[in-house]
Parts: structure tokens; sequence; C-alpha cells
């Protein structure tokens, strides 16, 4: 199978979204005196005595006795610029390498703390944790990885700290949030009574990127979020940006919101996703706090069927062109193609037409429609079946045709399980009470930046 043929049917994600949800909130959160929720006394126009710049520390950092290095910052931004296409510019990289520093200090509190309560996470489990990554999202063996892992500048090892992180976190928050986590059957009829209610309504999936601001840094902190907005839509990964900057509870998932309606997001939010496609990227929006970069995932009416998921059976038919094919050339053996396409009444009949064509054949019995590009999606539902789609593609990456086979459409939309309501209410009060836990350890560290 070529690689264009795989990347119809297989969804491919950035390299840091693979690797786990190590990478946690980003920045600490704001200074306090000793009294909990105690006013600092600031001056209004301080006087500073001595010279800070944040942008010039050394790489250097031994947090709790443990050293961060240079190279494991440079190893760890590597994969963000991988992530991101290579597309970050000169002048962001500083900043990203202090978020990946910051990142990297959570991460070895969190190992540190789990070695502390006597749950190291052994080799065997994360090196065979980094496998299964290797094989299923790279399709590669192992040691495919590592080479490509520096080749790109990073390495094994940094990939695996990463995944001891994650797996360390897990495993304390198993056992030092989960089991005083509760939600009672009262709140969980409740939420079900709500969305019954809301049966119908449009329901948007969200990611968001939020970046807390006050007066002091407002102006700072607008034009770091116009720049992350930049580098997204110059090729970016939001997923891989919502990691490494949001500061939001749900960085680890890559901003994810889940689905929510419109009324459960701030007027400011409600007012620019209203009018969005899916896909489609809006911010920064100034909202109570900081600033918000959102993207639409996806949208749909709330427990109501969509025929977005109906599980489709494809046969993507695909042919090639020789170097040096002109447009004119390709367009008229397009058009040649897709007359035969034609010609084959019915699945059973492509394999032989496309032999004769030279053309290859994947087949794929289980894809919801929703999976395909979205620009496909629209044109595959309305075929019946043993129809083809118009071809599609280019010169260099050839063309294809899509016949449909098969389609089990989705039942009719009900509301979702009292357990599913239950567990989402839990997975929500977990992920703030660990970030409670986190902040604790931040508070509590002894870190030593090198001179």
């Amino acid at each position: 199978m070529t690689s264009s043929s795989r990347l119809l049917f297989t969804a491919r994600l950035a390299l840091i979204p693979l690797a786990l949800g190590a990478l946690s909130l980003g920045s600490a959160a704001p200074a306090q005196d000793a009294r909990a929720g105690g006013t600092l006394s600031l001056p209004e126009n301080p006087q500073i005595f001595g010279k800070i710049d944040a942008n010039h520390r050394s790489a250097t950092v031994i947090i709790n006795g443990e050293v961060i290095t240079g190279t494991d910052v440079d190893q760890r931004v590597a994969l963000v610029v991988a992530a991101s296409g290579g597309k970050i510019a000169p002048e962001e990289l500083e900043r990203l390498r202090l978020q990946v520093l910051r990142n990297l200090m959570d991460e070895t509190l969190q190992i540190q703390e789990a070695k502390a309560q006597d749950m190291v996470v052994d080799d065997s489990e994360v090196d065979s944790t980094y496998d299964r990554i290797a094989r299923q999202n790279f399709g590669q063996d192992p040691k495919a990885l590592d080479a490509y892992l520096i080749k790109i500048g990073s390495s094994g090892a940094s990939l695996k700290r990463q995944i001891r992180g994650e797996l360390s976190w897990k495993r304390l928050l198993r056992r030092n949030v989960t089991p005083f986590v509760n939600v009672s059957d009262d709140e969980v009829r409740e939420t079900i009574k709500r969305q019954e209610e809301a049966k119908g309504t449009d329901e948007y999936r969200v990611g968001e990127i939020f970046l807390y601001a006050n007066s002091e840094n407002h102006d700072q902190v607008a034009q770091n979020a116009l720049k992350i907005v930049e580098q997204i839509k110059a090729g970016g990964s939001f997923v891989a940006y919502a990691r490494q900057y949001s500061e939001a509870s749900t960085a680890p998932v890559g901003g994810d919101l889940g689905w929510v309606r419109l009324g459960m997001l701030p007027p400011e939010m409600q007012t620019q996703l209203a009018g969005l496609e899916a896909g489609q990227l809006v911010g920064p929006i100034e909202v109570r706090g900081g600033f918000s970069i959102v993207l639409l995932i996806d949208k749909r009416k709330v427990l109501t069927a969509d025929p977005r998921d109906a599980v489709l059976s494809l046969k993507q038919i695909a042919i090639s062109f020789p170097p040096g094919t002109s447009q004119v050339q390709a367009t008229e053996k397009a058009k040649q193609f897709a007359d035969a396409m034609k010609g084959a009444h019915g699945c059973a009949a492509v394999d032989p037409i496309a032999a004769s064509l030279g053309a290859e054949v994947v087949i794929n019995d289980q894809i919801k429609a929703r999976e395909l590009p979205a620009q496909l999606q629209s044109m595959v539902l309305t075929l019946s079946l043993g129809e083809t789609t118009p071809p599609f593609g280019s010169i260099t990456e050839g063309v294809r045709v899509l016949m449909l086979c098969g389609r089990d459409d989705p039942a009719a939309g009900g509301a979702p399980t009292f357990d599913q309501v239950e567990n989402q209410i839990l997975d929500e009060r977990i992920n703030k009470r660990s970030q409670t836990y986190l902040r604790d350890l931040r508070r509590d560290a002894v870190i030593d930046y090198g001179s």
C-alpha cells in the first residue's frame, strides 16, 4: 500500500500528541503569600534592583536535586518542532524553550513524587508503551523510531522520559485522587435531564488554548496569543501548541473541551463560535482572566443521529502518473479513469477493471464518514451502493476514486447511559484535583537555576 493510500484511511497524529499526555500545564499559578488566598502588596511602579532576563537563563535547572540539562530541553523542543512541521519562527523558539523547560520541571516533579511514594514505573512498562507508539502510530519498529528521533534532533530517551512522567502521574492520581472523588446519583440524573431537554440544539466540540493574563502582562500575553494563532494558521499543530502553552486544565489532552453547548461557554466565545465551520480557528478572544484561542473541531445536534457517524465500506481505486506528466495529460487520463470506473457495476466488478488500468485497490470496511476529509464526507454520503465519487488527487500524488460498497447508518440518537455521564463528571473533577496536586508539588519544590 502506498503512503498516500494509507493516509486516506489512517488517522495520522502529530508526534507530540502520540507521546501520550505527559505535558502538563505550562505555567505555575500566580504567586501567593503564606496565607491561602492572601493579597499581595505590590507597588504601582516597582524599581528593579539587578537584572533578570527570563529569555537568557542558563539551560541547567536543578529541581529537588535532579538536573534538567540544556540537552534535555533541546531534545524536547525538537519533538514540538517536528509536530509543527518545522514551521516555528526563530523568534518563537526561545519562548518555546522556556515553556518546554517548565513542562520538564513538572514532569520531574511527577516522577519524583511517584518514587517517594514507592510507585516507581518499571523500565519494562515504559519500553512496552514506547514499542506500542512506534508500531501503532508510525508503522515501524522501535529501532526505526529511535533513528527518526535522532534525525530530528531528539532521542528515544527523551520520549521515554515523557512516557515515564505520564505513567507516574496516572499511577499517583489513581491512588491519591480518584478514590476521593464522588458523584451522586442525583447529579447524574440532573445532567441527563438537561441533555434530554436540549435535544436537537447545536452542540460543539471545541479545542481551546487559554493564556492567563492580568493588568500587568495584558499586552504581552495578547501579543503571545497572536503569535500562536499565526503559527497554527501557518500549519502548526493545534494539539501540540495546546499541550505546550495552554494554562487550562485541558492542556494535557491537547486543549479538547469535548462536546459543549454555547451556554456553557463564556459569552465572548459564544458569539465567535456560532458562525464557525468545523476546522476553523478564531482568536485570540479576550475572556475573563486572559485570552482564548478556539478551534471548532466538530459540530452536531444534541441527542440526534448524525449521518457522519454512518459506518462505511469503501474501496479506493488509485492510479499514479509517471514523472513529467503534464496537467493536460493528467486531466485526460483522469477522465478515462473516471469513465472506466463508471463501467464497474458494483464493488465485485472493480478489481478486474482496476487491474486492466494498472490501478491499486485499497479496502476499508469499518470507517466512519466523519473520519474522511471534510470535502469528501458529503460527497460519499450521497452515493448509492456501487457508485463512485468523481476523481480527486493531484499529478504528484495520483488520482483516485472511492466506491461505496456498504453503509450502516447510525441508530437514532439517544441519551447517554448513566455510567457514561457519571464517568464524564468524575473525569472533570479528577482533572481539577490533579491540577491542585501538581500546584502543591511546584510550591514545595527546591529549585536551583544555574547562574
